[in-house]
């Protein structure tokens, strides 16, 4: 059996977290098992369809890593690709491809129409829940209506919806991969619409049509589908299918335990962009909620996930967002990553639009670098020669946790002017010393010819020498600080090699006049 797993959003607005963990998923999945993964838009629902939003859930795959073979954009610019498209529902209505399928249950007796108004749909309801009775449609006058009844609604132009006819008196049987077996009561599942009054098909119906004639193996989602499971087990049977295998994903909370949403900070997948995560760095954190690879594995590559991606490792409790655990991930994975490639993904960073219009709408505060300073930062890095701009990544990514962050991070390296830290300055630029230690390091570094850090090391040891310091402290914070205006930062070094002689000479000179 080839593995065929979907991912069928609907475009009503910005794939969360949650969503695209589940696209992750049938991505892992069907790579572990060399199978196909399906994109397919859910878009019957034409009242809630977002202008824009089909183009940010693809945009939002591709920037995690999410590949598919099948579906909605899967090769290029073409709206659907595939064996058994087309592959948006509005689309495959159009085409008549549910028709045969509900009209097929009301023959069979598996579903009938209904013409409640809604006043009276709101009636059944008050009484239900007078009566402590679940909510739902749970039959009407309609469920078992004569034709002729129902042939005069029509006649007169009611409008109607088709129901699925759930049977009553049984035991349901969902099996779940992650929870195992679930036994319903039939008699509290209520009969779901499944074509509504304007001829499209909900969730209920389509989805799992679609399904089926996709032939789909397995089918990823929320666990808030599980109370919807045996309605589907139920249309299934009722045309004769062989359900998927059901796999319910659990609900990811906040740090307070409240399912996750915006009060929660950033949770749209494309904002996590905005603010500079790799995409490779969240999709690797949004994997571990709610599956362990097994050991005390966490930082992992695509591949490597899907290499050990087994349903076993999916668990049925809550996983929980941790946005201090996201910027550790992420951090690890700025480390692990090649100066040239980490380049060009911050000059990608800085390029974009949305980065611009992400931090200028940012209130500066007291714990966050002002927008400016950030962005600044970003467009010098950017605009830097390639083999300056690897320098200054390969110098840096020990101290960042995301491309944003090279933009504070850098930005000493590009200015003409040194911000000076007063503390700094009045700790080590009184120093006797100081002064002819920048006269005795401008005039070593203005007569060197090679560039490179040890080059820079052996001169600054050499002044140290001359001048008869027996630590290295003392000559080395004072330039540190000179150059960087603070006494923290990268290996001093490395960074005498990035700024260059001119840079270093200019600065010592400038440190000197503000002693």
């Amino acid at each position: 059996m080839t593995v065929r797993v979907r991912y069928a959003p609907s475009p009503t607005g910005s794939p969360h977290v949650g969503n695209i963990r589940t696209a992750l998923y049938n991505h892992l999945f069907a790579k572990r098992h060399g199978g196909v993964n399906i994109v397919r838009i859910e878009d019957t629902d034409r009242a809630r369809t977002v202008e824009g939003c089909e183009a940010e859930i693809l945009e939002s795959l591709r920037y995690v890593g999410v590949e598919w073979q099948e579906g909605v954009g899967s090769d290029g610019p073409e709206p659907s690709e595939g064996p058994f498209g087309p592959y948006r529902q509005s689309e495959r209505n159009a085409a008549g491809i549910y028709g045969p399928h509900w009209r097929r249950l009301i023959e069979q007796g598996d579903a009938y129409w209904a013409f409640d108004t809604s006043e009276e749909l709101e009636a059944m309801r008050k009484e239900r829940e007078a009566q402590k009775l679940s909510t739902g449609y749970f039959g009407g006058e309609w469920r078992d209506a004569p034709t002729a009844k129902v042939e005069a609604a029509q006649a007169a132009g009611k409008p109607g919806v088709v129901r699925l006819k759930v049977p009553r008196g049984l035991k349901i049987v969902v099996e779940d991969a992650v929870r195992g077996r679930i036994e319903h009561d039939s008699d509290l599942v209520d009969d779901p619409v499944l074509i509504k009054a304007d001829g499209m098909p909900t969730y209920h119906f389509a989805a799992m049509v679609d399904d089926h004639l996709m032939e789909v193996t397995h089918i990823f989602r929320g666990e808030e589908w599980i109370s919807s499971a045996p309605k589907h087990v139920v249309l299934f049977g009722a045309l004769g299918w062989t359900p998927p295998v059901m796999v319910h994903l659990p609900v990811i909370k906040g740090k307070d335990g409240s399912k996750l949403s915006k009060r929660h900070g950033d949770t749209a997948c494309l904002d996590f962009r905005r603010a500079g995560f790799l995409g490779r760095a969240l999709a690797n954190f949004i994997a571990l909620i709610g599956w362990s690879p097994g050991g005390d594995r966490e930082v992992m590559s695509m591949d490597e996930m899907a290499e050990a991606f087994d349903l076993k490792g999916v668990q049925p409790s809550s996983g929980v967002f941790d946005a201090d655990k996201l910027q550790w991930m992420s951090g690890v994975h700025v480390r692990n990553s090649g100066p040239q490639r980490l380049a060009d993904e911050v000059r990608d960073y800085a390029g974009r639009q949305e980065t611009e219009r992400y931090w200028s709408a940012r209130v500066p505060s007291s714990d966050e670098v002002d927008p400016h300073v950030r962005l600044d930062g970003l467009r010098r890095l950017a605009s830097a020669d390639p083999r300056s701009a690897e320098a200054a990544v390969a110098l840096l990514q020990e101290r960042v946790t995301n491309l944003a962050d090279f933009g504070p991070a850098c930005r000493f390296l590009f200015v003409e002017t040194v911000d000076f830290d007063p503390k700094a300055v009045e700790k080590w630029f009184h120093e006797p010393h100081v002064p002819d230690l920048f006269r005795r390091l401008s005039d070593k570094v203005t007569g060197m010819t090679a560039h490179g850090h040890t080059d820079y090391e052996v001169a600054l040891k050499a002044c140290q020498t001359e001048m008869g310091i027996e630590k290295l402290g003392p000559v080395v914070h004072p330039v540190r600080v000179a150059l960087t205006g603070s006494t923290v930062g990268p290996g001093l070094f490395e960074l005498m090699a990035v700024l260059g002689p001119e840079r270093i000479v200019k600065r010592l000179q400038s440190a000197i006049g503000d002693r």
